[in-house]
């Protein structure tokens, strides 16, 4: 069935931010900031992991480049931002970092590589192994973010419904324009985003992460012409 990795994915983020938000009530501010700091420290480690791939580092840095001038033209940041005000509202969450655990989570939970070809394996072939795999990183990924972020990080389950949701429905048309070297460089690139978001959760350098979105969609033409 298509889109079952999709909604284990969801699944998983919700169970692990249930379990985060018992167990951060019990958690002192000191014990929920280390929590934070390691889990930021993975996440850079995955981030350099999946950076260091690339054959085309003019490529990637020329996506960088690019996909943050479209994003801030566009203003994601701000607009994702605004969504996240928009759902503290509507569930009348008095939060003070909704905000920040959901733009966090949902930034953290769909930029990798993974998300991509999970669900372009889902869509096409009704392979949902590596989605599975996803779900459990997201799992443990989201009971740490939860216990130091709260609320905010379980409905960063909506966006990986969508964004999930929507790769896999186009996955039969994706599937056609990935080739492996496309893959390549889009998990490089995606792992820089994924070093920008270790820097922010380890409270070094807050950086306008949502905006540089589009690189991940603007690598894949200069791959195809200059890769």
């Amino acid at each position: 069935m298509p889109f079952k990795g999709t909604l284990v994915n969801v699944l998983a983020v919700v169970i692990g931010c249930v379990i985060g938000m018992a167990i951060g009530d019990r958690l002192s501010d000191r014990f929920k900031s280390t929590v934070l700091s390691c889990l930021g420290l993975g996440t850079i480690l995955i981030g350099i992991k999946l950076a260091v791939l690339t054959d085309h580092l003019t490529l990637v840095i020329g996506a960088i480049l690019s996909g943050g001038v479209i994003g801030t033209l566009l203003d994601l940041e701000g607009r994702l931002e605004r969504l996240a005000v928009h759902l503290k509202r509507g569930v009348k969450s008095d939060s003070a970092t909704f905000v920040t655990g959901f733009v966090s989570a949902s930034l953290l939970f769909c930029v990798g590589p993974m998300t991509v070809i999970g669900s372009i394996q889902d869509g096409t072939i009704g392979d949902a192994s590596l989605l599975y795999t996803k779900s459990i990183l997201d799992g443990f990924a989201s009971i740490a973010l939860a216990s130091g972020l709260g609320v905010g990080v379980m409905f960063a389950g909506l966006t990986v419904l969508v964004v999930q949701g929507g790769l896999t429905a186009a996955g039969a048309a994706l599937a056609d324009i990935t080739s492996s070297q496309v893959i390549v460089e889009m998990s490089a690139t995606g792992g820089l985003l994924i070093v920008a978001i270790g820097l922010y959760l380890l409270d070094i350098k807050k950086l306008p992460l949502a905006n540089l979105l589009p690189a991940l969609v603007v690598i894949v033409p200069l791959t195809m012409i200059f890769g």
